[in-house]
């Protein structure tokens, strides 16, 4: 399967999380925190070539009803805009309550305060690519406009 690369966006912080080379197991990555816009795609790309995934995948919140909402819009178009810098193939899976899921296990794991919230978003993409791998892939192609 080769390695996966998870991103959960956010509109402050950006989660990562890769896959071991198989494609089995899931393992939080970095965090980066908005600047600009280029920055941002500037430190992706960069975090692509040094782990060289063969796919990514984005979080997405699926909604009850198939609504899309705000973040979904705002979702599509940082992927909309990461496939235009990429050839890597983009799918989203489900990020609903992965930032919710990740904190109590960085709880359980016994971090909390400034050390948790350091952590959740690269934990929140582990989860996310979890997700993935268990084949909770959404099916929409990102370059389509958001509606």
């Amino acid at each position: 399967m080769g390695k996966i690369l998870a991103i959960d966006y956010g509109q402050a912080r950006v989660g990562l999380a890769v896959s071991d080379p198989d494609g089995r197991l899931a393992f939080p990555l970095t965090t980066i925190a908005w600047e600009t816009r280029d920055a941002l795609f500037a430190r992706l790309l960069a975090v692509i070539e040094e782990h060289a995934p063969e796919r990514i995948v984005v979080g997405y919140p699926a909604r009850v009803g198939g609504d899309e909402g705000l973040t979904g819009r705002q979702v599509r178009k940082f992927a909309a805009r990461l496939s235009r810098r990429t050839t890597l193939p983009l799918c989203f899976a489900d990020e609903a309550h992965s930032t919710e899921e990740a904190a109590e296990r960085l709880r359980e794991a016994g971090h909390t305060g400034r050390e948790l919230l350091a952590r959740v978003d690269a934990m929140a993409a582990a989860v996310i690519l979890e997700r993935y791998l268990r084949g909770g892939e959404l099916c929409f192609d990102p370059s389509l406009p958001a509606s």
